[in-house]
């Protein structure tokens, strides 16, 4: 009688053991130049210190639908692991009923009924011999767990979205105001050129060139207010709102945000368990190992127990008066399926397989996104400081240009040499100073930021 208690203690198929650093290829520091150390990257928004970009991806991360259908798989994961749980317990059904009987004799005119009832309670129960069940609710349990992770994966990328558009939106800003700028300036040299024209100081050709000037910078603003637009509808639908809505909140000016300048990478085994996505591939893995176990439990026998207990009386009070009952037991084997459950094994081992390979091809693809992103960080850095500088100086030779020109020192085409290279160095630094933010917000994503690995797993439940 203890052998089956003896038996279940065995489960089919291999047990899961997480992969170490060595066998996953992971380096032990990074090829680019990064800061030791380790800092809270739950709020990276924050650090901006734009409360408008914050209030944005908060609002982002209670509304967007993306968020809103994994957190609903994940519910369903969690209804799929109870469904596994359920494989411990029995199943127990119970019947009720009545019957009316007619006793009709030698004489059909005066018949006699009787009313019977009955009441029946069945159970069955299949013990997991070879762990079966125990797999399909460790697979269950993983995979609610990919599903958790998922969720948080998709929440740091929204919130990473929402910033990097809300840049966008902010430099189309700047681009705009530095354009309508300059095209004011253009149209101060336009006058000067038809005065001097007029004086007759000069041709018609610096009249010209300054129009042609004017002309292409005003092509521009068209351009910049479309890209502005699609901006700020791309951060509304993020939010769960229709295109257009914070349309108006967002038209007022707004410098550029850049955040801090630098953030502490710390090393890659560290950022890999930062990465939800990273831990998501892992769970998936764990699952499809114990899917093994799931199916090599077929090949082998399973035990039944089966009890009834039942009555039956001319009336309801009577019920108790004449119970029966039984139990027996069941066991069975497969002998031939024509290979389908053994195929199915090698299937879920394949898939196995298939399922390290993703975690690998997950795990070097966040290496590559951290490398990407420091390299991309420090660049931007570097560069916006050499377009300070040339800013400094393009502003320098405009202002000295169109003093000379005034004066009659020095030709127009001097002067338009020196507008174009101030407008290219004022959009230039615009330009560079979204990239540095962009490259920042890109590297605290890569990085895991977005979520707390510390914390409870999000249940799904809120959204």
């Amino acid at each position: 009688m203890f052998a089956p208690l003896l038996i279940s203690g065995c489960s089919a198929g291999p047990n899961y053991h997480p992969q170490s650093a060595a066998s996953l290829g992971i380096p032990s520091h990074w090829s680019a130049s990064a800061e030791p150390g380790a800092e809270d990257l739950a709020l990276w928004w924050n650090k901006f210190e734009d409360p408008q970009l914050a209030r944005y991806v908060d609002r982002a991360l209670n509304a967007n639908l993306d968020i809103v259908q994994a957190a609903a798989r994940l519910r369903q994961a969690r209804a799929a692991l109870v469904q596994a749980r359920a494989g411990y317990a029995p199943s127990i059904g119970a019947t009720a009923g009545t019957r009316e009987g007619y006793d009709f004799g030698d004489n059909v005119i005066g018949s006699r009924s009787t009313t019977s009832y009955s009441a029946d309670v069945d159970a069955s129960w299949s013990m997991d011999l070879f762990g079966g069940t125990s797999r399909a609710v460790e697979a269950s349990r993983a995979e609610l767990e990919a599903a958790g992770y998922d969720l948080a994966s998709v929440r740091t990328a929204i919130a990473a979205e929402v910033a990097l558009n809300y840049i966008d939106a902010r430099s189309a800003q700047a681009s705009l105001a530095i354009a309508r700028d300059t095209l004011a300036t253009q149209d101060d040299n336009l006058q000067i050129a038809q005065w001097r024209r007029q004086a007759g100081l000069v041709s018609s050709l610096d009249v010209e060139q300054a129009r042609t000037q004017r002309a292409q910078t005003a092509a521009t603003i068209p351009t910049l207010e479309t890209s502005f637009a699609s901006a700020a509808n791309r951060i509304a639908v993020l939010m769960g709102d229709a295109p257009g809505t914070i349309t108006a909140d967002l038209a007022s000016n707004a410098t550029i945000p850049q955040g801090p300048d630098g953030i502490a990478a710390g090393i890659p085994a560290d950022t890999l368990r930062q990465r939800p996505d990273v831990r998501a591939a892992e769970r998936t893995l764990a699952a499809a190992t114990a899917r093994i176990g799931v199916a090599k439990a077929r090949l082998y026998p399973s035990l039944a127990i089966n009890g009834n207990i039942g009555a039956s009386a001319l009336s309801v009070g009577g019920l108790a008066d004449a119970i029966t009952g039984s139990l027996f037991g069941s066991l069975s084997q497969l002998l031939f399926d024509g290979g389908a459950t053994a195929a199915a094994v090698r299937s879920q081992e394949a898939g196995a397989d298939a399922a390290f390979a993703a975690y690998r091809q997950t795990v070097l693809t966040a290496l590559e996104d951290v490398e990407n992103a420091l390299v991309s960080f420090k660049a931007t850095n570097e560069r916006r400081e050499q377009l300070v500088i040339a800013l400094d100086a393009a502003e320098t030779t405009a202002l000295l240009a169109r003093s000379q020109y005034q004066s009659g020192l020095t030709d127009f085409r001097t002067v338009l040499d020196a507008e174009r290279s101030l407008l290219s160095a004022r959009d230039g630094l615009s330009s560079i100073q979204a990239a540095h933010a962009q490259a920042l917000v890109r590297l605290y994503l890569a990085l895991g930021g977005g979520w707390d690995p510390l914390a409870p797993l999000p249940d799904g439940t809120d959204q």
